[in-house]
Protein backbone atom coordinates (compact mmCIF):
# COMPACT_ATOMS: atom_id res chain seq x y z
CA UNK A 1 0.00 0.00 0.00
CA UNK A 2 2.57 2.41 0.55
CA UNK A 3 4.45 1.63 -2.71
CA UNK A 4 1.27 2.08 -4.05
CA UNK A 5 1.16 5.77 -2.32
CA UNK A 6 4.76 6.42 -3.25
CA UNK A 7 3.71 5.78 -6.96
CA UNK A 8 0.52 7.74 -7.17
CA UNK A 9 2.67 10.41 -5.16
CA UNK A 10 5.25 10.49 -8.14
CA UNK A 11 3.41 10.38 -10.48
CA UNK A 12 1.13 13.36 -9.20
CA UNK A 13 4.60 15.07 -8.66
CA UNK A 14 5.70 14.19 -12.25
CA UNK A 15 2.33 14.81 -13.91
CA UNK A 16 2.43 18.52 -11.93
CA UNK A 17 5.84 19.30 -13.57
CA UNK A 18 5.06 18.30 -16.88
CA UNK A 19 2.10 20.53 -16.84
CA UNK A 20 4.05 23.89 -14.98
CA UNK A 21 6.75 22.74 -17.78
CA UNK A 22 3.92 22.76 -20.47
CA UNK A 23 2.18 25.82 -19.47
CA UNK A 24 5.80 27.55 -19.32
CA UNK A 25 6.33 26.46 -22.79
CA UNK A 26 2.89 27.22 -24.24
CA UNK A 27 3.38 31.28 -22.08
CA UNK A 28 6.31 31.68 -23.80
CA UNK A 29 5.41 30.52 -26.90
CA UNK A 30 2.20 33.02 -26.57
CA UNK A 31 4.98 35.65 -25.43
CA UNK A 32 6.87 35.23 -28.12
CA UNK A 33 4.37 35.15 -31.11
CA UNK A 34 3.98 38.07 -33.32
CA UNK A 35 0.91 40.19 -32.04
CA UNK A 36 -2.09 39.97 -35.06
CA UNK A 37 -1.66 43.37 -36.39
CA UNK A 38 -0.65 44.54 -39.91
CA UNK A 39 0.10 48.41 -39.49
CA UNK A 40 1.52 50.24 -37.04
CA UNK A 41 -1.07 51.86 -34.32
CA UNK A 42 -1.41 53.30 -30.81
CA UNK A 43 -2.22 51.82 -27.38
CA UNK A 44 -3.49 54.34 -25.07
CA UNK A 45 -2.70 53.50 -21.62
CA UNK A 46 -5.45 56.18 -19.32
CA UNK A 47 -4.33 56.60 -15.57
CA UNK A 48 -5.82 53.92 -13.02
CA UNK A 49 -5.54 51.16 -16.00
CA UNK A 50 -4.16 47.83 -14.58
CA UNK A 51 -2.49 45.19 -16.78
CA UNK A 52 -5.93 43.08 -16.67
CA UNK A 53 -7.92 45.61 -18.40
CA UNK A 54 -5.02 46.09 -21.15
CA UNK A 55 -4.79 42.44 -21.87
CA UNK A 56 -8.58 41.83 -22.24
CA UNK A 57 -8.56 45.13 -24.66
CA UNK A 58 -5.45 43.88 -27.29
CA UNK A 59 -7.43 40.80 -27.02
CA UNK A 60 -10.66 42.80 -27.80
CA UNK A 61 -8.63 44.68 -30.58
CA UNK A 62 -7.82 41.07 -32.00
CA UNK A 63 -4.07 41.17 -31.47
CA UNK A 64 -3.68 38.05 -28.80
CA UNK A 65 -6.26 35.35 -28.33
CA UNK A 66 -6.10 34.96 -24.95
CA UNK A 67 -5.78 37.76 -22.07
CA UNK A 68 -4.33 35.65 -18.96
CA UNK A 69 -1.04 35.28 -20.89
CA UNK A 70 0.16 38.49 -20.37
CA UNK A 71 -1.08 39.34 -17.23
CA UNK A 72 0.84 35.52 -16.32
CA UNK A 73 4.10 37.24 -17.12
CA UNK A 74 3.50 40.43 -16.00
CA UNK A 75 2.72 38.85 -12.41
CA UNK A 76 6.00 36.62 -12.81
CA UNK A 77 7.94 39.68 -13.66
CA UNK A 78 6.69 41.79 -10.96
CA UNK A 79 5.59 44.61 -13.24
CA UNK A 80 1.95 44.07 -12.85
CA UNK A 81 1.05 47.35 -11.35
CA UNK A 82 4.54 49.16 -12.49
CA UNK A 83 2.63 50.32 -15.79
CA UNK A 84 2.83 53.46 -16.99
CA UNK A 85 0.15 55.95 -18.91
CA UNK A 86 0.46 57.46 -21.72
CA UNK A 87 -0.05 56.72 -25.49
CA UNK A 88 2.46 54.13 -27.41
CA UNK A 89 3.28 52.52 -30.61
CA UNK A 90 2.60 49.86 -31.41
CA UNK A 91 4.48 48.34 -34.80
CA UNK A 92 3.58 44.56 -36.65
CA UNK A 93 5.67 42.39 -35.85
CA UNK A 94 6.01 43.27 -32.12
CA UNK A 95 4.72 40.65 -29.70
CA UNK A 96 3.17 40.64 -26.24
CA UNK A 97 6.38 40.41 -24.56
CA UNK A 98 7.69 43.79 -26.76
CA UNK A 99 4.60 45.12 -25.45
CA UNK A 100 4.89 43.99 -21.99
CA UNK A 101 8.43 45.83 -21.95
CA UNK A 102 7.26 48.92 -23.76
CA UNK A 103 4.42 49.56 -21.49
CA UNK A 104 6.28 49.69 -18.53
CA UNK A 105 9.49 51.47 -19.77
CA UNK A 106 7.41 54.84 -20.37
CA UNK A 107 8.46 54.94 -23.62
CA UNK A 108 5.74 56.81 -24.97
CA UNK A 109 4.94 58.76 -28.01
CA UNK A 110 6.03 61.91 -28.55
CA UNK A 111 4.98 65.31 -30.18
CA UNK A 112 6.92 68.23 -31.50
CA UNK A 113 6.60 71.76 -32.08
CA UNK A 114 8.89 74.21 -32.96
CA UNK A 115 9.51 77.99 -31.36
CA UNK A 116 11.34 79.68 -33.66
CA UNK A 117 14.08 82.26 -33.47
CA UNK A 118 12.66 85.66 -33.58
CA UNK A 119 9.15 84.98 -33.11
CA UNK A 120 6.76 87.39 -30.88
CA UNK A 121 5.08 86.26 -27.73
CA UNK A 122 1.88 86.62 -29.81
CA UNK A 123 3.30 84.19 -33.12
CA UNK A 124 4.19 81.82 -30.18
CA UNK A 125 0.07 81.79 -28.58
CA UNK A 126 -0.59 81.16 -32.31
CA UNK A 127 1.49 78.07 -32.54
CA UNK A 128 -0.03 76.28 -29.16
CA UNK A 129 -3.06 77.21 -30.34
CA UNK A 130 -2.78 75.35 -33.47
CA UNK A 131 -1.61 72.72 -32.35
CA UNK A 132 -3.85 69.41 -32.38
CA UNK A 133 -1.52 67.59 -29.82
CA UNK A 134 -1.02 70.45 -27.08
CA UNK A 135 -4.39 69.95 -24.39
CA UNK A 136 -5.52 73.46 -24.44
CA UNK A 137 -6.01 75.03 -21.31
CA UNK A 138 -5.65 78.81 -21.59
CA UNK A 139 -8.76 80.85 -21.55
CA UNK A 140 -7.04 83.91 -23.37
CA UNK A 141 -3.33 84.90 -24.86
CA UNK A 142 -3.34 88.33 -22.73
CA UNK A 143 0.17 88.10 -21.58
CA UNK A 144 -0.56 88.99 -17.91
CA UNK A 145 -2.84 85.86 -17.84
CA UNK A 146 -0.81 83.26 -19.28
CA UNK A 147 2.20 84.25 -17.10
CA UNK A 148 0.38 84.09 -14.05
CA UNK A 149 -0.86 80.79 -14.89
CA UNK A 150 2.23 79.14 -15.66
CA UNK A 151 3.61 80.29 -12.43
CA UNK A 152 5.44 83.53 -12.73
CA UNK A 153 3.00 86.45 -12.20
CA UNK A 154 4.62 89.86 -12.36
CA UNK A 155 7.00 88.84 -15.69
CA UNK A 156 6.86 90.13 -18.73
CA UNK A 157 5.98 87.52 -21.52
CA UNK A 158 7.92 88.61 -24.83
CA UNK A 159 10.76 87.14 -24.93
CA UNK A 160 10.74 85.03 -21.86
CA UNK A 161 10.45 81.52 -23.86
CA UNK A 162 13.28 79.95 -25.06
CA UNK A 163 13.21 78.86 -29.45
CA UNK A 164 13.32 75.17 -29.62
CA UNK A 165 12.02 72.37 -30.83
CA UNK A 166 10.27 70.53 -27.82
CA UNK A 167 9.41 67.10 -27.96
CA UNK A 168 6.03 66.15 -25.34
CA UNK A 169 3.79 63.14 -24.60
CA UNK A 170 -0.19 62.92 -25.23
CA UNK A 171 -1.50 64.98 -22.63
CA UNK A 172 0.67 68.26 -22.42
CA UNK A 173 -1.04 71.27 -21.75
CA UNK A 174 -0.13 74.39 -23.59
CA UNK A 175 0.88 75.55 -19.86
CA UNK A 176 3.16 72.57 -19.43
CA UNK A 177 4.99 73.17 -22.50
CA UNK A 178 5.14 77.13 -22.17
CA UNK A 179 6.63 76.69 -18.39
CA UNK A 180 9.41 74.61 -19.59
CA UNK A 181 10.51 76.83 -22.47
CA UNK A 182 10.14 79.82 -19.79
CA UNK A 183 12.67 77.69 -17.56
CA UNK A 184 14.99 76.99 -20.48
CA UNK A 185 15.28 80.79 -21.64
CA UNK A 186 15.84 81.49 -17.59
CA UNK A 187 18.93 79.16 -17.61
CA UNK A 188 20.68 79.97 -20.83
CA UNK A 189 20.08 83.04 -20.15
CA UNK A 190 21.68 82.62 -16.81
CA UNK A 191 24.35 80.51 -18.16
CA UNK A 192 25.64 82.71 -20.78
CA UNK A 193 25.01 85.70 -18.30
CA UNK A 194 28.02 84.03 -16.09
CA UNK A 195 30.68 84.46 -19.24
CA UNK A 196 29.82 87.79 -20.23
CA UNK A 197 32.36 89.37 -21.61
CA UNK A 198 33.44 93.01 -19.26
CA UNK A 199 32.38 96.27 -19.85
CA UNK A 200 28.70 95.67 -21.16
CA UNK A 201 26.33 98.59 -20.77
CA UNK A 202 23.71 96.28 -19.31
CA UNK A 203 22.05 96.58 -16.01
CA UNK A 204 21.18 93.14 -16.08
CA UNK A 205 20.39 89.92 -17.56
CA UNK A 206 17.14 91.34 -18.93
CA UNK A 207 18.64 93.93 -21.06
CA UNK A 208 21.10 91.71 -22.56
CA UNK A 209 17.85 89.53 -23.60
CA UNK A 210 16.50 92.75 -24.81
CA UNK A 211 19.12 93.43 -27.10
CA UNK A 212 20.01 89.58 -28.19
CA UNK A 213 16.30 90.08 -29.34
CA UNK A 214 17.27 93.02 -31.43
CA UNK A 215 20.07 91.29 -33.10
CA UNK A 216 18.21 88.19 -33.33
CA UNK A 217 15.51 89.78 -35.86
CA UNK A 218 18.77 92.47 -37.37
CA UNK A 219 20.31 89.23 -38.89
CA UNK A 220 20.52 85.46 -39.55
CA UNK A 221 23.60 85.34 -40.51
CA UNK A 222 25.70 83.69 -37.92
CA UNK A 223 28.85 85.57 -38.66
CA UNK A 224 27.37 89.40 -38.54
CA UNK A 225 25.50 88.58 -35.41
CA UNK A 226 28.77 89.44 -32.96
CA UNK A 227 29.68 92.31 -35.32
CA UNK A 228 26.14 93.75 -34.67
CA UNK A 229 25.91 93.28 -31.10
CA UNK A 230 29.66 95.32 -31.66
CA UNK A 231 27.68 98.42 -33.17
CA UNK A 232 24.66 98.33 -30.59
CA UNK A 233 27.24 98.18 -27.59
CA UNK A 234 29.03 100.70 -28.46
CA UNK A 235 26.30 103.06 -29.67
CA UNK A 236 24.97 102.66 -26.18
CA UNK A 237 28.29 103.72 -24.85
CA UNK A 238 28.77 106.97 -26.68
CA UNK A 239 24.69 107.86 -25.68
CA UNK A 240 23.87 107.21 -29.23
CA UNK A 241 20.53 106.07 -30.50
CA UNK A 242 20.34 102.90 -31.30
CA UNK A 243 18.41 103.51 -34.64
CA UNK A 244 17.66 99.91 -35.55
CA UNK A 245 14.11 99.14 -37.66
CA UNK A 246 13.25 96.04 -36.06
CA UNK A 247 12.04 97.92 -32.84
CA UNK A 248 10.16 100.46 -34.79
CA UNK A 249 8.49 97.51 -36.50
CA UNK A 250 7.34 96.40 -33.12
CA UNK A 251 5.91 99.76 -32.44
CA UNK A 252 3.71 99.92 -35.27
CA UNK A 253 2.42 96.37 -34.33
CA UNK A 254 -0.66 95.92 -37.01
CA UNK A 255 -0.13 98.47 -38.49
CA UNK A 256 3.40 97.78 -40.68
CA UNK A 257 2.51 96.36 -44.01
CA UNK A 258 5.90 95.01 -45.22
CA UNK A 259 7.52 99.06 -45.56
CA UNK A 260 8.91 101.64 -43.06
CA UNK A 261 8.70 104.95 -44.39
CA UNK A 262 10.30 108.20 -42.79
CA UNK A 263 6.86 109.17 -40.85
CA UNK A 264 7.39 106.06 -38.67
CA UNK A 265 10.75 106.67 -37.84
CA UNK A 266 8.77 109.37 -35.45
CA UNK A 267 5.85 107.63 -34.04
CA UNK A 268 5.80 108.07 -30.43
CA UNK A 269 6.84 104.78 -28.61
CA UNK A 270 9.43 103.36 -25.87
CA UNK A 271 10.11 101.15 -28.69
CA UNK A 272 11.13 103.55 -31.39
CA UNK A 273 14.48 103.92 -31.20
CA UNK A 274 15.13 106.28 -33.98
CA UNK A 275 13.19 108.37 -31.09
CA UNK A 276 14.64 107.81 -27.79
CA UNK A 277 18.11 106.17 -26.90
CA UNK A 278 18.89 103.27 -25.18
CA UNK A 279 17.54 99.77 -25.16
CA UNK A 280 13.13 99.17 -25.47
CA UNK A 281 11.30 98.64 -22.43
CA UNK A 282 11.43 94.70 -23.35
CA UNK A 283 12.57 92.14 -25.79
CA UNK A 284 11.27 92.47 -29.11
CA UNK A 285 10.91 88.75 -29.96
CA UNK A 286 12.62 85.64 -28.53
CA UNK A 287 16.08 84.94 -29.28
CA UNK A 288 18.31 82.05 -29.68
CA UNK A 289 21.34 80.80 -27.53
CA UNK A 290 23.79 82.69 -30.58
CA UNK A 291 22.49 85.94 -30.34
CA UNK A 292 22.10 86.31 -26.76
CA UNK A 293 25.60 85.05 -26.80
CA UNK A 294 26.80 87.78 -29.36
CA UNK A 295 24.72 90.19 -27.32
CA UNK A 296 26.97 89.19 -24.39
CA UNK A 297 30.17 88.81 -26.93
CA UNK A 298 30.13 91.67 -28.83
CA UNK A 299 32.84 91.91 -31.49
CA UNK A 300 35.59 94.83 -30.92
CA UNK A 301 36.27 97.31 -34.11
CA UNK A 302 35.21 101.12 -34.26
CA UNK A 303 31.89 100.49 -36.75
CA UNK A 304 28.92 102.58 -35.50
CA UNK A 305 26.61 102.08 -38.29
CA UNK A 306 25.18 99.24 -40.99
CA UNK A 307 23.01 98.90 -43.53
CA UNK A 308 21.79 95.70 -45.40
CA UNK A 309 23.16 94.87 -48.90
CA UNK A 310 19.94 93.44 -50.42
CA UNK A 311 21.76 89.44 -50.13
CA UNK A 312 20.75 88.97 -46.34
CA UNK A 313 24.57 90.68 -45.53
CA UNK A 314 25.27 94.11 -43.89
CA UNK A 315 28.09 96.50 -44.84
CA UNK A 316 29.44 98.28 -41.70
CA UNK A 317 30.54 102.03 -41.20
CA UNK A 318 32.49 103.86 -38.59
CA UNK A 319 31.43 107.34 -39.84
CA UNK A 320 28.58 108.56 -40.94
CA UNK A 321 29.57 110.15 -44.47
CA UNK A 322 30.76 106.27 -45.62
CA UNK A 323 27.32 104.98 -43.95
CA UNK A 324 25.69 107.04 -46.12
CA UNK A 325 27.74 106.28 -49.11
CA UNK A 326 26.03 103.03 -48.53
CA UNK A 327 22.92 104.07 -47.96
CA UNK A 328 23.30 105.52 -51.62
CA UNK A 329 24.84 102.29 -52.83
CA UNK A 330 22.85 99.51 -50.78
CA UNK A 331 19.35 101.21 -50.68
CA UNK A 332 18.45 104.26 -52.47
CA UNK A 333 19.86 102.94 -56.18
CA UNK A 334 17.20 100.19 -55.22
CA UNK A 335 14.03 102.53 -55.43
Amino acid sequence: MKKIIIYLSLAVAISGSLLLWWLSVELQKQLQQPLNLQTKTTLHIKPGSSLQAISHEMVARKWLSHPYYLLLEGRRQGVAGAIKTGEYEILPGMTALAVLNLIVSGKVVQYSLTIVEGWSFKQIMQALKESEILEQTLAVSDPEYVMAAIGYAGHLAEGRFFPDTYNFPAGTTDVDFLRRAYKAMQQILSAEWQHRATGLPYASPYQALTMASIIEKETAISTERSKIAGVFVRRLQQHMKLQTDPTVIYAMAESFDGNIRQKDLSIDSPYNTYRYKGLPPTPIASPGRASINAALHPQEGDSLYFVAKGDGTHYFSSSLAEHNNAVAKYQLKKR
